[in-house]
């Protein structure tokens, strides 16, 4: 069909010009959902890419923030920043096509290796931070820093780390600008974020500090479980680094994150300013291993995701919805187990529930807004967002025998070292 009469039939069915482009990707499998849609991988003219389909109804009377973000993407170039690809819209959806980075996330690329020392953190944490940087210098704050969000490029040893997931990003108008939603993720944001005071560049910075921490020594500088405890905590400015742990790392990397994990923003160190530090230079890092610690932080943080699915699973018969499974792709359908409409439920409510960004978010101004969905978009979220889950699932039983085994290890250390 050639471009003419494709354009005629698109608006024949009310399809926007755009839609046209759709033909070129075939969509593979589901990668991830959000609040607004979902992330799917597809293949266009041989190459792989990641297409973040948000649906029109949850966005609507905010489409301003699906422009924003596009504006965002096609300005941004660097080495350490996903590539934006292209976009395009249905009657019901936009589409925002970016690379596929294929290299795995931090923490599990770091878990395959057979040795991960404080020197090899310090690389890392400097190519997160020379990504940063790039988006400080323009005006743009991210906002949702989290092991989660930096992958590989490729699977490639010497692949290139990059920063992804640009949901709740910001473009300020000004240097000074001050943003008031609280957006972010549950365990990394600053916490004039959660205090609701005002926020700019200087977020990153402390997300950026969790992250440098808890990859030295496996676990988070901060452990409160619910928002009020963790405010109070990291209001402290109290960053305990214990013996056992921290024996081993240097001085430098200690001082980099107290740089980072300034409770007044105004005192946090700006990109800039820790692009200088030398502990990034990797001259004073210890060769000490970090990988077993590490380990063990990945094997309770999916035995704790794997526990907390069961018992939110055990409470979405209340929530009572239901989809035609005729409306789904036969091969789609054919791969869905038995509970799997439990699982989509819980997706759905949960999305209800936190910001743009997966994971444990805290909840945005533009989330609560949304939060009360109609009945045709929790259906149209159900849809999108079953196969997702069908695939968490499935990882789930794969990673059972791992979470075990790395747990087991990790009791056989303790009983060895006499501890109780």
């Amino acid at each position: 069909m050639n471009y003419g009469i494709s354009n005629f039939m698109n608006k024949l069915h009310g399809q926007p010009d755009s839609y046209d482009k759709k033909s070129q990707y075939r969509f593979g499998r589901t990668l991830g959902a959000g609040t607004y849609g979902i992330v799917r991988e597809a293949d266009c003219n041989g190459d792989k890419v990641a297409v973040k389909i948000i649906l029109k109804k949850n966005v609507k009377g905010n489409e301003q923030m699906v422009y924003d973000e596009l504006k965002m993407l096609q300005h941004l170039s660097h080495p350490h920043i996903v590539k934006f690809v292209d976009w395009f819209e249905s009657r019901d959806k936009y589409y925002i096509v970016t690379e596929l980075a294929t290299g795995g996330e931090l923490f599990d690329r770091i878990c395959d290796q057979g040795k991960f020392t404080e020197k090899d953190a310090s690389q890392t944490i400097k190519q997160v931070l020379q990504a940063v940087d790039y988006l400080h210098q323009r005006n743009v704050v991210h906002r949702d820093l989290k092991p989660e969000n930096l992958l590989y490029r490729t699977k490639d040893p010497d692949s290139q780390l990059v920063l992804a997931d640009f949901g709740i990003a910001k473009m300020l108008d000004s240097p000074g600008e001050v943003l008031t939603t609280m957006a972010g993720s549950f365990g990394y944001a600053a916490p004039e974020v959660m205090l609701k005071q005002g926020h700019g560049k200087a977020v990153d910075m402390w997300s950026l500090g969790v992250i440098t921490y808890t990859l030295l020594c496996g676990y988070s500088p901060f452990r409160s479980e619910n928002l009020s405890d963790l405010v109070e905590e990291c209001k402290s400015g109290r960053i305990i680094f214990h013996e056992r742990y921290w024996k081993d790392v240097s001085k430098d990397a200690k001082e980099f994150i107290m740089s980072l994990l300034q409770p007044d923003p105004k005192k946090r160190v700006t990109s800039v300013d820790a692009l200088k530090h030398r502990w990034l230079e990797g001259e004073t890092a210890s060769d000490h291993d970090l990988l077993p610690e590490i380990r063990s932080y990945m094997a309770k943080a999916k035995l704790k995701r794997g526990i907390e699915l069961v018992k939110l699973a055990n409470r979405i018969d209340q929530l009572k919805l239901q989809e035609n499974p005729a409306d789904m792709d036969e091969k789609d359908a054919s791969d869905i187990p038995a509970n799997a409409s439990n699982a989509a439920g819980l997706a759905v409510k949960a999305s209800e529930q936190r910001a743009v960004s997966p994971g444990r978010g805290l909840a945005t101004s533009e989330a609560k807004e949304k939060r009360t969905l109609s009945k045709a978009a929790k259906s149209a979220i159900f849809k999108e967002v079953v196969l997702a889950k069908v695939r968490e699932m499935k990882e789930q039983e794969q990673t059972d025998r791992l979470v075990a085994d790395a747990t087991a290890a990790h009791e056989r250390r303790k009983s060895f070292s006499g501890q109780k």
